[in-house]
C-alpha cells in the first residue's frame, strides 16, 4: 500500500503521427518492468506541437491509448494532445486505468503565451485516485511556473504530482529548478518528463517531498523507473523532512490574506503596467 511504481518515457520523437511508437514503446516497458503502475511520456507526444492534428475526446488517438493501456494493464498517461470543443482548443492529458476507463482529462491551466496562440486555458486542477496508492495530481508543462497549481494540487490532497512537458528551449535548467522547489515547497513527489530528439532538449526530472534529487536525465530517449513511496509523502508533512519544516501545515495556519488573491489584488499598477502579452517585435518594430 502506498507505493507508486512509475516510468517516464523521455522519448525522441518527432512531429507527426507517434502513436505506433508510443504503443510499442509502453508494450517494452511494462515486459521489461511487470511492477510499473504507471507509464507517463511527455507533453504532446501523440503528435507534437501542431494544433492541426487536434481532435475531439473522446476520440480516435485517445482510443488507441485506451487501447494501449488496457492491453499492458497499465495506467497511462500519454502527454498531452491538442482536443478540439467546439471553436475552442486545450491542451489536454488523459489519465487511463488499466482496465481502459478515462478517469480524468487534465487541461493545461496556463497556455504557454504568447507562443502556444490559439489554445484556451482550462480551469479546473486535476487528481485522481489510484486504488491502494493515494492521491495523484496532473500538471502540464507551463502551468508549474506558477506555483499556485501545485500548491493546489497539494491542497486537494496529491502525494505525487506527474508533469509531462515539451521544452525545446534554454530555460530547461530553471524548469528543472521551479520542479525541485514545486516539490519540496508543497511536500510531495514531483515527476517531470520531457521530450527528447527533435521536440525537446530532454532533462526529465523527479524529485521528493525534501526537494532530494531521485534523478536529472540526459538529453536523448530514456526510460526512467522510479518506486516512489508515498509513505514518505505522510511522513514528511507529518514530521518535517528530517524533522525540518511542516511546510503545508504553516501555510494551513499562516494569517497573511496574500493581497495579489483579494479581489482586485492583481489589478495594480506593478502588473497593469506590464502591458498586452505578446511576442516580443523585431527590435526596429519597437522603435
Amino acid at each position: 500500500m502506498g507505493h507508486l511504481g512509475i516510468a517516464g518515457l523521455q522519448l525522441d520523437l518527432g512531429r507527426g503521427d507517434n502513436l505506433d511508437r508510443i504503443a510499442a514503446e509502453v508494450a517494452a516497458t511494462k515486459r521489461r518492468l511487470p511492477w510499473v503502475d504507471l507509464v507517463m511520456l511527455g507533453e504532446l507526444s501523440a503528435f507534437g506541437p501542431g494544433v492541426a492534428s487536434a481532435q475531439s475526446l473522446p476520440g480516435p488517438a485517445e482510443a488507441r491509448f485506451v487501447e494501449v493501456a488496457r492491453e499492458n494493464k497499465v495506467w497511462l498517461i500519454p502527454g498531452s494532445l491538442y482536443e478540439r470543443v467546439g471553436d475552442q482548443l486545450f491542451n489536454t492529458a488523459p489519465v487511463i486505468a488499466p482496465d481502459g476507463t478515462v478517469v480524468a482529462r487534465c487541461r493545461k491551466l496556463y497556455p504557454f503565451l504568447p507562443y502556444e496562440q490559439g489554445v484556451a486555458a482550462g480551469e479546473v486542477p486535476t487528481v485522481f485516485d489510484m486504488p491502494g496508492v493515494g492521491r495523484i495530481g496532473v500538471s502540464i508543462c507551463y502551468d508549474m511556473w506558477f506555483p499556485e497549481t501545485t500548491r493546489s494540487l497539494a491542497c486537494l490532497g496529491a502525494e505525487v504530482v506527474l508533469h509531462p512537458s515539451m521544452t525545446s528551449t534554454i530555460d530547461r535548467e530553471a524548469e528543472k529548478a521551479i520542479a525541485r522547489a514545486s516539490a519540496a515547497q508543497n511536500q510531495l513527489w514531483f515527476v517531470d518528463i520531457n521530450v527528447a530528439g527533435e521536440l525537446g532538449v530532454g532533462g526529465s526530472c523527479a524529485y521528493g517531498p525534501g526537494g532530494e534529487i531521485v534523478h536529472e536525465a540526459g538529453v536523448g530517449r530514456e526510460v526512467i523507473a522510479l518506486d516512489l513511496d508515498l509513505g514518505h509523502v505522510r511522513r514528511t508533512r507529518e514530521r518535517g523532512w528530517n524533522g525540518l519544516g511542516q511546510t503545508l501545515k504553516s501555510f494551513r495556519d499562516g494569517p497573511a490574506p496574500f493581497a495579489p488573491y483579494q479581489p482586485g489584488g492583481r489589478s495594480v499598477p506593478a502588473l497593469t503596467g506590464l502591458g498586452a502579452l505578446r511576442t516580443p517585435p523585431a527590435r526596429e518594430a519597437e522603435q
